[in-house]
């Protein structure tokens, strides 16, 4: 066998709230090697105004960083990158503004994640840097805007948390003033230990057999410990009051001189320091170790089909159809007719098969009958609220935004001016799969278990055609003739066009 046909080349970038990460690797046969790793200070956090705004100088600064980044990974295909934006464009209300911008720097798409999902990644890359083990584990990791932390086993993450304190946030918080006091550490304590309230028990319930602390502050602190004479770098709840103490030495920030921590690290080093004795006071840690990996290698591991272990979004649709009692023969009839339309249409809409498209069109399809457990009246509203809010892993932000917009726009009048807008996928393809998923339905109406004649759906200048081989088709069916009729006239009110 040739090896250097197996290889490949992929790419993750975690855009944190306080740096930018860059992890380039080669995939070679069964084996993902690291091939460089690169890092760049952003402060992009500091770029958030009072409105949650970031700041024209911010953006810049990210867009330089993303600039350079795409020299090294020019000559990529884009199924061989992934770009994942954490807490900081979780927050602010331009994200969608700088990710535009964006494109003309970096030709990838930029995802935005939620923080659980972050969390699940993050495990992911931990999970897959430390030698296999059927161990449970918890992992922290302590970022720029928020906290996550989660215990699994294996590769498989079963409580998975993400909260919003983070060492750039509290900085600016409980050590505005630059100065270094028991008093600021205790407020910070305090406030980490508040957030951290309503799920310790659940915590300290699960156990764990090992502790490994993640990125940037973790790392610090690790480094610190080791030049304060803690050659084996372990983090204790001892060993952090004992720092606590040692920075309150210095009266600011800025005088601040310890053996492994840099500059860079410096400002939010003691508010990482905070956030740390906090959860290792309220989770009952013992002791942690330190781990290279993190979201970027999760992304990474992820992106390569042999590393996965199953289809993690395929699980999570199927978990939520079944705790929702959603009628599944009739979602499978819907998804087969969907999938069906779209192999007729898709090439006319431009909708490639190997996109991602047809995939969210199938698990719309399964879930867009989640709100219906609620309440039939407007229960198409409800199933968008579920989908939108329901913590979905391994789907990122906008790829459940096209399953909450799906399940919107599946019946009734088409107020597409409350359609939220897209980066990540062009609005006539959304549109597309919100009339294939429609028609999908409707042909389905009455849940007969004898199903219609093959139907023929094509598109001819703009106007979407429906039609079957026996002629007597709608004769035969009343009530889908009268629906297709009212499908009709919704159409018209928007300038669509229907023919059957």
């Amino acid at each position: 066998m040739n090896i250097e046909n197996e290889s490949r080349d992929i790419a993750a970038l975690d855009l944190g709230s306080n740096s930018f990460h860059m992890v380039v690797a080669k995939v070679i046969d069964k084996d993902l090697q690291i091939v460089s790793r690169h890092k760049q200070r952003v402060h992009l956090a500091a770029g958030l105004d009072d409105d949650k705004n970031l700041s024209e100088e911010a953006i810049q600064r990210a867009l330089d960083c993303l600039a350079m980044f795409a020299e090294r990974i020019q000559d990529f295909s884009p199924d061989n990158v992934r770009i994942a934006a954490t807490h900081t464009l979780r927050q602010a209300v331009n994200s969608r503004t700088f990710i535009e911008r964006a494109r003309s720097v970096i030709p990838f798409p930029i995802e935005v994640i939620a923080g659980t999902e972050e969390a699940r990644l993050i495990f992911l890359g931990v999970a897959h840097t430390q030698p296999p083990s059927d161990e449970s584990m918890l992992v922290v990791d302590i970022g720029g805007g928020s906290t996550e932390m989660i215990i699994g086993r294996g590769f498989e993450p079963l409580l998975v948390n993400s909260k919003q304190m983070g060492c750039v946030s509290y900085t600016h918080r409980y050590f505005a003033n630059n100065k270094l006091s028991k008093k600021n550490f205790a407020q910070a304590i305090l406030a980490a230990q508040q957030r951290l309230e309503s799920l310790a028990q659940s915590y300290r319930k699960a156990s764990w057999n090992i502790a490994f602390g993640s990125s940037g502050t973790a790392k610090a602190i690790k480094e610190v410990l080791i030049g304060l004479g803690y050659e084996d770098g372990l983090i204790t709840a001892t060993r952090l009051e004992k720092l606590i103490e040692r920075l309150c030495e210095w009266r600011t920030i800025d005088e601040i001189e310890l053996d492994g921590l840099n500059d860079e690290r410096k400002p939010v080093f003691a508010a990482g320091v905070a956030i740390m004795a906090a959860i290792f006071q309220d989770l009952h840690i013992d002791e942690m170790h330190f781990s290279d990996g993190a979201l970027r290698e999760g992304l990474l591991y992820e992106m390569e089909d042999r590393f996965k272990y199953s289809d993690i979004r395929l699980r999570i649709t199927e978990a939520l159809a079944d705790k929702h009692a959603v009628d599944l023969e009739h979602a499978a009839i819907v998804k087969s007719y969907a999938r069906d339309f779209l192999d007729q249409v898709g090439a006319t809409i431009g909708i490639q098969s190997e996109s991602e498209l047809p995939a969210l069109l199938e698990w719309g399809a399964l879930l867009h009958e989640v709100g219906l457990n609620i309440s039939y009246q407007a229960f198409h509203r409800h199933s968008a609220y579920i989908l939108t809010h329901t913590n979905m892993a391994g789907f990122n932000r906008e790829q459940q935004q096209v399953l909450a917009t799906l399940a919107r726009f599946q019946r009734k009048a088409l107020k597409l001016n409350e359609m939220e807008s897209f980066t990540l996928f062009k609005k006539k393809h959304i549109l597309g799969l919100i009339r294939i998923l429609r028609l999908s339905i409707l042909v389905n109406g009455q849940r007969h278990e004898e199903l219609l004649p093959e139907l023929t759906l094509s598109i001819q200048d703009d106007a979407w055609h429906l039609t079957c081989e026996d002629k007597n088709w709608l004769e035969n069916n009343l009530l889908l003739h009268a629906d297709l009729k009212t499908e009709q006239q919704y159409w018209d009110q928007i300038g669509w066009e229907l023919v059957f």
